[in-house]
């Protein structure tokens, strides 16, 4: 069987607090270290998360470390009852990593999180990944089980 990757990877909260204190949260990249348990450190270049945004992330999968590149290609926040959308690239891969916020009618909110490969994933990437993270089946399932618990984190943090 070759070794392939999903090209959709999503999970889907509802929190209880406003839209607008759950954008605060996932917009802020440099505090992604505290939610999702693949990111070590993030240090957002400019200060500001804005359109247009670079980072650079320290990523771990047990003692590995790597680092990676992003950059902001949707900021949209939620306003007047209509969704948010959170959006950044990573270069390395090709990736994107998306947050909607959706504004529910009885005040929670419903957010979800979402790695697309619209592009596909570099060469460089599906070989590292086959070499050394073990394959795209277990990295994979890693990626999704870390959307579950970064989701879960910022609804803890949110509700807190």
């Amino acid at each position: 069987m070759a070794d392939t990757y999903e090209k959709l990877l999503e999970d889907s909260i509802e929190i209880a607090a406003p839209a607008d204190k759950v954008w605060a949260l996932v917009t802020d990249i440099s505090r992604m270290a505290k939610w999702s348990p693949q990111v070590v450190k993030s240090t957002v270049k400019g200060g500001e998360v804005k359109l247009g945004t670079t980072f650079s992330n320290l990523n771990k999968q047990g003692v590995k470390r790597w680092p990676t590149g992003g950059k902001v290609v949707r900021f949209v926040p939620p306003a007047d009852g209509k969704a948010g959308d959170f959006a950044f690239k990573i270069r390395e891969n090709r990736s994107v990593w998306s947050f909607a916020i959706e504004p529910t009618a009885d005040g929670t909110t419903l957010v979800t999180e979402r790695r697309e490969t619209p592009q596909g994933i570099s060469n460089v990437s599906l070989i590292l990944t086959k070499v050394v993270l073990g394959g795209q089946k277990g990295f994979t399932d890693e990626l999704r089980t870390g959307i579950r618990q970064t989701l879960e984190r910022i609804k803890a943090e949110a509700e807190a």
